[in-house]
């Protein structure tokens, strides 16, 4: 890494230290050698790539690539771009007053040659920082070969009173404007494919043609594309020659564990210290909000091609805190523990994120959505509990012979089955939410028995997380009231209160 002090301000001053200009790929490439030798991690904040992508990434830019990242939405595609910057030179010098960042030693436009021509070692300079050396366009329709690469203005030349076919005539877009950093094209299919065949000489040759006019401007830029599969069919494609001339694919991924993609939702949601006093947030729920984008990203009601970001989960949490936050609020309570009920606040934060297929438009964004909590519930309590399912299969097969191993579900299901419901209101006190959940026979007495440790709240989130669980496996009823309110009861006559459409529900499970 370069370590001229940004403090020297003309060229005379810069030429004396000895400093030698490089490629902004020949920087990035030293830069990662010496971050790798020293065990260093220069994508700080992408979480899951380490063992997939990352080496992917640092492999094509030893060999100073440009590279395309390939992958649905909410892949950190772009993020990983702009951790990029950790790799550029913290400063580097550039004429003082030049649009492009005309290095003082190797300057390319006409204006930055004809300033170093004059002014000679006495030539000012500024220091750039590496922040100020990214830059970002999103590809849409409308985006024009002006707007990337630049245009002739007819002011600009009447001014400097030169040719319109002189490249001082030139007004830069954002592509010369990014010379000597890093430039991203976010969405590169939506760009128009006549604007994608303008960047074939700037990738390769370092021509730019602008209405008719070839100037020759060696760009120094590493370029970085992103696109999602699903473009290629539905709105658009990279044109062919494009492709080739980007020399490195990599391909992205969502995360690949609950662990994983907790630890990005921990990272990135956005809670207050102020939430994260009054709101405890158990382990359990964070699994379970992790667990609803598992179950997205395979439901048949959702559009795999279009995938669920993972800002799904982010937003998801934190509306759950919210939820809890404002239970607790109504009630003038300093603290309290999230709930299971607190979930009605984050269908609001799934039906937004998620593309549906005819099937689930038919269905509904909300029952959609309360159908991948339902099944995410269902997935996560064989994690904690013994799974129901299996009892079920097992007295089946018993067929009147003594079941050695006892179902620890009996007790609470065959007082639902005398005719007793227990309802829960959704702000309810902490108090009388522990008191109603554990009126019911043999709830507390299963939960502790696989957690003899939980006291209080936890062991009424637990007992809570067991009905909705029982609910999801169809050993008892839950009906919903209103918004986070519940009251749950035997099957049979939830079955006799229910319409046909929620029956049919029912058995899709």
């Amino acid at each position: 890494m370069h370590s001229v002090s940004p403090d020297i301000k003309t060229l005379g001053q810069l030429r004396a230290t000895g400093y030698q200009p490089r490629s902004v790929k020949e920087e990035v490439r030293q830069n990662l050698i010496r971050s790798i030798a020293q065990k260093e991690q220069p994508f700080q904040t992408v979480i899951g790539y380490e063992d997939t992508v990352v080496p992917d990434v640092e492999r094509a830019l030893l060999s100073r690539h440009n590279i395309l990242f390939l992958g649905l939405r909410g892949q950190a595609k772009t993020r990983m771009a702009r951790e990029m910057t950790h790799l550029l030179d913290e400063w580097i010098p550039a004429i003082e007053g030049s649009e492009i960042n005309d290095d003082p030693l190797q300057p390319i436009s006409s204006w930055g040659r004809k300033t170093v021509e004059e002014r000679g070692e006495q030539t000012p300079i500024r220091w750039i920082h590496r922040s100020e050396r990214y830059s970002e366009k999103l590809a849409t329709p409308d985006v024009s070969v002006a707007d990337l690469i630049g245009d002739i203005d007819p002011i600009k030349a009447a001014n400097l009173r030169v040719a319109l076919s002189d490249d001082q005539a030139l007004h830069y877009g954002i592509i010369p404007r990014s010379h000597r950093g890093i430039f991203v094209i976010n969405e590169l299919p939506d760009l128009q494919a006549r604007i994608q065949v303008a960047l074939f000489n700037i990738l390769q040759e370092g021509d730019i043609q602008i209405r008719g006019f070839k100037l020759r401007m060696p760009l120094d830029i590493l370029f970085v594309f992103t696109a999602n599969p699903e473009d290629y069919t539905n709105r658009g494609s990279i044109v062919t020659p494009l492709k080739d001339r980007i020399e490195s694919q990599i391909i992205t991924h969502y995360p690949k564990t609950i662990d994983i993609s907790k630890a990005i939702t921990a990272q990135e949601a956005d809670i207050l210290p102020e939430q994260e006093s009054r709101v405890e947030m158990p382990d359990l729920l964070k699994v379970l909000v992790e667990e609803l984008a598992m179950q997205a990203r395979k439901s048949e009601y959702v559009d795999q091609k279009s995938g669920v970001s993972a800002r799904l989960t982010i937003s998801a949490y934190e509306n759950l805190v919210s939820a809890a936050e404002r239970r607790a609020l109504r009630q003038d309570a300093e603290q309290t523990m999230a709930r299971m009920a607190d979930f009605a606040g984050v269908v609001s934060s799934i039906t937004g994120k998620i593309e549906l297929v005819y099937e689930g438009e038919v269905e509904g964004p909300a029952a959609v959505a309360q159908r991948l909590l339902g099944l995410a519930i269902r997935s996560v309590f064989t994690q904690y509990f013994p799974d129901p399912a299996s009892f079920k299969k097992a007295e089946r097969q018993a067929k009147g012979k003594t079941f050695q191993k006892p179902n620890p579900y009996k007790t609470v299901i065959d007082w639902f089955e005398r005719g007793n419901e227990l309802s829960l209101p959704a702000e309810t006190p902490d108090a009388a939410y522990r008191e109603r959940l554990f009126s019911v026979d043999g709830l507390y007495a299963a939960v502790k028995s696989f957690y003899p440790q939980a006291l209080g709240q936890q062991a009424a989130l637990l007992a809570e997380f067991m009905l909705h669980a029982l609910a999801e496996f169809s050993l008892i009823s839950r009906r919903n009231a209103d918004a986070g309110s519940y009251s749950f009861g035997d099957l049979l006559s939830g079955m006799l209160n229910m319409n046909i459409d929620d029956i049919e529900d029912d058995a899709d499970y």
